[in-house]
């Protein structure tokens, strides 16, 4: 744990494939945690969410880490740091066990879950979060968030499982650890970025989180108050920027300014009297374009996207179920049109949205960019000021990771 004078600092590292972002929030039990500093450097080292460069991925979490210290400060030891990708996996997975005490006690909560948690796995993947959907006691009751208390002498749970390659979990921790740093937990981006932005009531009524960053756009399917589907989708707004680089053959960083300046995701929004300037390679003379042929482009590119959400969905069979409609968030989200298109192909509510249950800095409080670093602070603080039952990731009920919490906080 991070600690300055008194008070409990968590961090949060949002490792991106545009970008790296630490984020320092404080708390204290009881209260509303404040976000104190934040750091972000260009990432150059990730690509679709994977670490491709580890000495590249090094040098922009040192540059991110020693600008959220500055902002915040204090001196960082540990983070809370993401992974998201096309090689995590999902699934629904039952646990039984015997209620030794006839009263359904914390422990076992933690032998349930560690039993949904006995499923074969390939030997490349590790078990990321195992999340508690609903328990069972003795067959009869169904629905239960916390039976702790009941009587019975059976108790099952329903959990969610999430795996990843033990590879580029492996690679994201080995550069945390090179910058001097310890990683408290990986979480999933999705389950971050749905912890910041979804309210509890759309959660109940079934909601989807679509999260689209740079390079990857991961989803999160709640049903009935619990998460019952996660996945990453290897399509961004990096395609978005690859698009119009290509469509004006210009270079791409020049394209992601194009992109975020001028593109909008509805062609209709864009009139044809309306023109851009676009630098041109080399020495070329820049050229004059229309500025609704750049908004055609990216509406095709966002439609692919939101076609391989829609599938997605349906694969999930939960398409029926999110009756709250779907949140979108990260920062492809924030792009002029993408709600009206959202509503449009996929036929139910939209909105974007952005970090809540935080205050601090207003930069990060209302920007959908910080969705999954906000997420990663409240995973955090929940994590270490623990009210069971809880989230549970891989480490819950290891017993190495419970000596080294209480090692910390002695000394």
């Amino acid at each position: 744990m991070n600690r300055k004078g008194d008070k409990s600092l968590i961090v949060g590292l949002d490792i991106g494939t545009s970008k790296i972002t630490a984020m320092v929030g404080e708390y204290s039990p009881g209260q509303e945690l404040e976000v104190i500093g934040i750091g972000s450097h260009e990432s150059r080292g990730m690509k679709r969410g994977v670490v491709v460069d580890i000495e590249s991925t090094v040098q922009s979490i040192k540059h991110a880490i020693e600008e959220a210290e500055l902002m915040a400060g204090c001196e960082i030891r540990s983070v809370y740091a993401s992974i998201s990708g096309s090689h995590t996996q999902c699934r629904n997975s039952p646990g039984i066990v015997p209620v030794a005490s006839g009263e359904v006690t914390y422990q076992d909560l933690d032998n349930v879950l560690q039993a949904a948690k006995a499923v074969a796995i390939p030997s490349d993947q590790k078990i990321l979060h195992a999340i508690p959907q609903e328990y069972i006691v003795d067959n009869s009751q169904e629905g239960i968030r916390n039976p702790v208390g009941m009587s019975g002498v059976r108790l099952e749970v329903r959990a969610h499982i999430i795996t990843g390659a033990l590879s580029a979990a492996a690679n994201i921790t080995k550069c945390v650890n090179r910058c001097g740093l310890q990683v408290d937990d990986l979480i999933l981006s999705s389950i971050a970025s749905s912890t910041a932005v979804l309210t509890s009531d759309e959660k109940e009524l079934g909601v989807v989180l679509v999260d689209i960053g740079a390079g990857t756009t991961d989803i999160a399917v709640f049903v009935q108050g619990s998460i019952r589907h996660t996945a990453s989708l290897p399509i961004a707004g990096d395609q978005v920027s690859n698009d119009i680089a290509h469509l004006l053959r210009t270079p791409t960083p020049e394209a992601e300014q194009i992109k975020v300046r001028y593109a909008c995701a509805l062609a209709q929004l864009a009139t044809a009297e309306e023109s851009i300037q676009v630098p041109s390679v080399g020495d070329r003379p820049p050229r004059r374009l229309a500025r609704q042929a750049l908004a055609e482009a990216v509406q095709n590119r966002y439609e692919e996207i939101f076609e391989m959400v829609q599938a997605e969905l349906r694969r999930s069979g939960f398409e029926d179920l999110v009756r709250a409609g779907l949140v979108l968030t990260g920062g492809s989200s924030r792009m002029e049109g993408v709600v009206e298109l959202a509503e449009e192909m996929l036929h139910m509510p939209v909105r974007v949205g952005i970090p809540q249950n935080i205050k601090g800095l207003g930069e990060v409080v209302g920007n959908p960019v910080h969705a999954t670093g906000v997420g990663l602070l409240l995973w955090g603080s929940a994590s270490e000021n623990p009210r069971r039952p809880s989230l549970s990731s891989s480490k819950a009920g290891n017993l190495f990771s419970k000596l080294r919490n209480w090692y910390r906080g002695e000394f």
